[in-house]
């Protein structure tokens, strides 16, 4: 097994490990954007096990994973881009009517202790890699106003932000901005 490795997310070994690097990442990025007792309630390890297993059954999207040996280290989810709210009973609906046929980075964290290792980028451009390869010309990621972080991070892998935007509430009283950023693949 080679020490770096790319793995689909196919199972709930897996989808397990995708929504625990997503709470730490919540966790760690977030603490002074959403409000604390909104985060303790909803951002649990196992929150996002059941919609990455739905995802993965329905085929609306791919999970990948970036290993280091047997650890998982980063993790993203892409597809083609959401036209409606996947996420049905939540706040927030992205308008993305005007992307369909677009490619879209639907999720993407690293795990805290594994950044500024250069893993996160290995497993990103491996996703906008597979997105070119499936067909698509152009790809979408939405990334929270006030993670400045992510937004750094997305303009170095040559993603700008295209002037539109979501409000995502956060109750009972945060409202947070997602801000699409768009490139040509």
């Amino acid at each position: 097994m080679e020490p770096l490795h790319f793995v689909d997310a196919v199972c709930d070994e897996h989808f397990r490990a995708m929504s625990l690097i997503h709470a730490l990442g919540w966790r760690d990025t977030y603490v002074d954007a959403v409000p604390a007792d909104w985060m303790a309630r909803e951002v649990t390890d196992e929150r996002w096990v059941p919609l990455f297993r739905a995802d993965y059954e329905q085929k609306r999207c791919h999970g990948l994973l970036l290993y280091r040996d047997d650890t998982p280290v980063a993790c993203l989810n892409y597809g083609p881009a959401r036209t409606s709210n996947y996420n049905a009973g939540q706040a927030s609906e992205f308008p993305n009517q005007n992307y369909a046929g677009w490619g879209e980075i639907i999720s993407f964290y690293t795990h805290p202790d594994e950044r500024g290792k250069g893993y996160g980028g290995l497993l990103f451009e491996e996703a906008c890699r597979r997105l070119k390869a499936d067909g698509y010309a152009d790809a979408f990621v939405f990334v929270l106003r006030e993670n400045e972080g992510g937004r750094r991070f997305y303009a170095a892998h040559g993603f700008a932000w295209d002037g539109t935007c979501a409000e995502i509430p956060f109750p009972p009283d945060t409202i947070c901005v997602d801000l699409r950023y768009t490139k040509t693949l």
